[in-house]
């Protein structure tokens, strides 16, 4: 069913919302006599579910390992009957671009929840677990810490993949989850109808003509990439654009073309067998590219 994305500073306390989320949502399936109600199922991803190690986000490789593995067990277990508590910082706005598309694709709701503990309260946390070495609390090296509080990329409810979004205050001890409730399960047991759309449909295709749009769908967005730099000569950190709503952030040191190129051979050859429609791969291609820069 619904994916529930929380999102949060490291050390902000996302798993504890995550088992208040989890414990409430437990509690009203079970006092529900609606069948559509009774047959959800709950399922909790997190970093420590999966065993990724907090040093994963040291290194760029590592750390996108970490976020393929953390997607893929989101969409493993993301049907209509289960609700997917997504607890992880999710703090690139091209990740959760990336997991609404997967939600849209299986025509299912899904909402923001951002955990409103500030950097201050995060960094004590962090030091105390760093300090007690609690097995239970994992913390993070304070370089890995800090980097991280400096590339979170905060939830924009204006943008359609970080809405519904709501905010939960570090100070709020008991929060009241009904409106997240009914924005993913839906109010008076009626559940709310998520269409797919070109962007999240595996529209059926011949291999020769999904090869075509894979390499064309690619090549477009390197065709912008290039075309930026020759505008922009020697300049770097800019921001590309590359269809509607999607962005290219290039690195201080612009990339090459044979750079581009090898980046986009490396996609096509993930992605050959996947049929994809042709929007979606323009999306995650773009994703693709952000994520490697960040290295």
């Amino acid at each position: 069913m619904p994916l529930l994305l929380l999102s949060g500073y490291p050390k902000s306390g996302k798993t504890h919302r995550s088992q208040q989320l989890i414990a409430d949502f437990t509690a009203r399936i079970a006092a529900s006599s609606d069948p559509r109600i009774q047959r959800l199922k709950l399922f909790h991803v997190s970093d420590d579910t999966l065993a990724l190690d907090r040093h994963a986000y040291a290194t760029a490789r590592a750390e996108k390992d970490a976020r393929a593995a953390f997607a893929s067990a989101v969409k493993r277990e993301l049907t209509r009957d289960t609700i997917v508590v997504t607890d992880g910082m999710n703090y690139i706005k091209g990740f959760r671009y990336q997991l609404y598309c997967e939600a849209k694709a299986v025509q299912t709701p899904n909402c923001i929840v951002q955990v409103g503990t500030q950097p201050p309260q995060c960094r004590e946390f962090n030091e105390a677990a760093l300090r007690e070495q609690s097995k239970d609390s994992p913390p993070y090296e304070p370089e890995v810490f800090e980097n991280l509080i400096f590339r979170y990329e905060e939830p924009n409810g204006m943008n359609r993949w970080d809405a519904p979004l709501f905010a939960v205050p570090f100070e709020d001890e008991a929060p009241d989850f009904q409106a997240i409730w009914d924005a993913l399960v839906g109010v008076d047991g009626k559940a709310k109808v998520v269409k797919p759309n070109a962007a999240t449909v595996l529209k059926p295709a011949t291999e020769q003509d999904y090869l075509y749009e894979l390499d064309k769908s690619t090549s477009d967005v390197i065709a912008a990439i290039t075309a930026w730099t020759a505008d922009h000569p020697g300049e770097g950190g800019g921001s590309v654009k590359a269809g509607e709503e999607l962005e290219v952030e290039l690195p201080m040191n612009p990339p090459s073309l044979p750079q581009l190129q090898r980046l986009r051979r490396q996609f096509i050859q993930l992605n050959r067998q996947h049929n994809l429609s042709k929007t979606r791969v323009k999306a995650l291609f773009v994703t693709y590219l952000n994520d490697a820069f960040e290295s």
